[in-house]
């Protein structure tokens, strides 16, 4: 089974054109309480959509499902709603599934199911040590339709300087194991294009059949539309790009049924090394700073 792939845009040209790419879902990513705080000075995608994006990118959607990224549970803040308003008008916008970043505690999730009330599908992003902590009892709860381990927030949760840090280290195994055996779907961090990213897509790809993945994030690396001036050079990104990474991926499934484990153990390994001399490097240049 295929990857079910992800992309973040508000722009429905873009939207449509992943989508006749074979992307199955797009993402409007509202959430931005707290976030440049976590991830300030990192290379990571931090936007504020907003409630007429999603309508926006839902009426321009034929097949691929809308996620939207909601924020962490929080009151009132100024002018901005609620997360019991938010999560109100998300649905009422037209999103298929609402994603929840960044919790720590079950009340927050346990909140978060109520409110989404069976009005749309239901997606933990796991980024916190803290609710890596609390897996247990948080996939408990009745409601989970699917759930998404967040690399970048969780590693800096665990004091880590490489978001990949959590394969090597067990987090990343540990936590698929529990979400298989829960019977709950799963995917982890994002992937570039193949060739491309401080640790080759590749090597990550591989990395999500081995750990029984269902989904990954396009990271801004595999396209960034800023750096294009005609939606042409975007749609032969997609359109190269998902080739590839389709092929790959026909390569990984092909070896799973043939029981080849000795394929995804050696790309393991090559893995981990790779990202072990990455997690290094980095830590000699913060030190150095």
């Amino acid at each position: 089974m295929a990857l079910r792939l992800l992309y973040i845009t508000n722009i429905p040209e873009v939207a449509r054109i992943a989508e006749k790419n074979g992307v199955e879902r797009i993402m409007v990513d509202m959430e931005y309480i707290g976030k440049s705080d976590r991830q300030g000075g990192m290379d990571t995608v931090q936007l504020h959509h907003s409630f007429d994006d999603i309508r926006n990118i839902k009426n321009s959607l034929t097949s691929s499902e809308l996620i939207v990224r909601i924020n962490p549970i929080h009151a009132q803040t100024g002018d901005y709603p609620s997360s019991k308003e938010e999560i109100d008008r998300t649905v009422d916008n037209g999103a298929d599934i609402i994603m929840l970043p960044y919790f720590k505690t079950v009340d927050e999730v346990r909140f978060f199911i109520d409110a989404v009330g069976g009005r749309a599908k239901t997606l933990l992003l796991f980024e916190t040590k803290e609710s890596a902590e609390l897996c247990d009892e948080i996939i408990g709860l009745d409601g989970i339709d699917e759930v998404h381990i967040g690399l970048n927030d969780m590693s800096l949760s665990y004091g880590m300087n490489f978001m990949f840090e959590l394969l090597p280290c067990g987090t990343a195994d540990r936590l698929c194991g529990k979400f298989r055996q829960k019977g709950i779907p799963y995917g982890f961090g994002g992937i570039a294009a193949l060739g491309l990213g401080m640790v080759p897509a590749e090597m990550i790809i591989k990395e999500h059949y081995r750990l029984g993945s269902t989904g990954a994030i396009l990271s801004r690396s595999f396209c960034n539309t800023d750096n294009f001036d005609s939606y042409d050079a975007i749609a032969k990104v997609f359109e190269d790009g998902l080739r590839d990474i389709r092929a790959l991926e026909a390569e990984c499934q092909k070896m799973l049924d043939s029981g080849n484990i000795d394929y995804f153990e050696n790309n393991r390994r090559e893995t981990y090394a790779a990202i072990n001399k990455v997690a290094e490097i980095l830590r000699k240049k913060k030190q150095q700073s």
